[in-house]
């Protein structure tokens, strides 16, 4: 199985409806808004803040999903090998989305990990064709942080030259400079809000 990649540029938008405007005159397909909560999960035996990885659960409307992200990989994006496995939530009261959630926040727990803190916000989530590719667009609002526009390709290794140069092309024609690195979990953290 070949290893692909999340390669990712994410902005802080001072003015949402303008890149959305540009995004729609791109062509963009916008879908709508959805309520996201992404718990992060401390590991028992590594320091994730210092191997630069994370774990998550993330409840997408009635979808729940953990993912893990492994290191990022250049300084310019946040291009890292992403994991994401959907869990199945069943249609009985036992096994709601919230329930499910619970569930495997306490296993994740009697395993040794703990929660780090809780990013809650509203995705527009969205595509729009740039360059031969397809590129995912999310415009997020994130609680207690403000707006964020981030555009993701998934590549291959040998790709991924070519996918950070098509993201960042489609970065300057947006007119998108406020580049923000860190994650949402980062940015949460440093503003005492987890």
């Amino acid at each position: 199985m070949e290893t692909v990649y999340e390669v990712e540029i994410k902005f802080r938008l001072l003015d949402r409806s303008a890149t959305e405007r540009r995004l729609v005159a791109l062509g963009a397909r916008m879908r709508p808004p959805i309520a996201q909560s992404d718990t992060y999960f401390s590991h028992p035996c590594r320091d994730f803040a210092r191997t630069d990885e994370a774990l998550r659960l993330r409840r997408d409307g009635e979808q729940i999903a953990i993912t893990w992200k492994g290191p990022r990989l250049d300084v310019a994006t946040k291009t890292r090998r992403e994991i994401e496995l959907p869990l199945v939530v069943g249609g009985t009261a036992a096994t709601t989305p919230a329930h499910a959630l619970e569930q495997w926040t306490g296993l994740l727990e009697a395993l040794g990990f703990r929660p780090a803190g809780t990013v809650a916000k509203t995705r527009t989530p969205g595509s729009v064709s740039w360059q031969g590719r397809e590129v995912e667009v999310a415009l997020d609002a994130v609680a207690g942080l403000g707006d964020f526009l981030e555009i993701e390709i998934v590549a291959a290794e040998g790709d991924l030259a070519a996918a950070t140069a098509c993201l960042e092309s489609l970065a300057v024609t947006l007119g998108t400079d406020q580049r923000e690195r860190r994650s949402y979990l980062e940015l949460v953290l440093a503003a005492g809000q987890a």
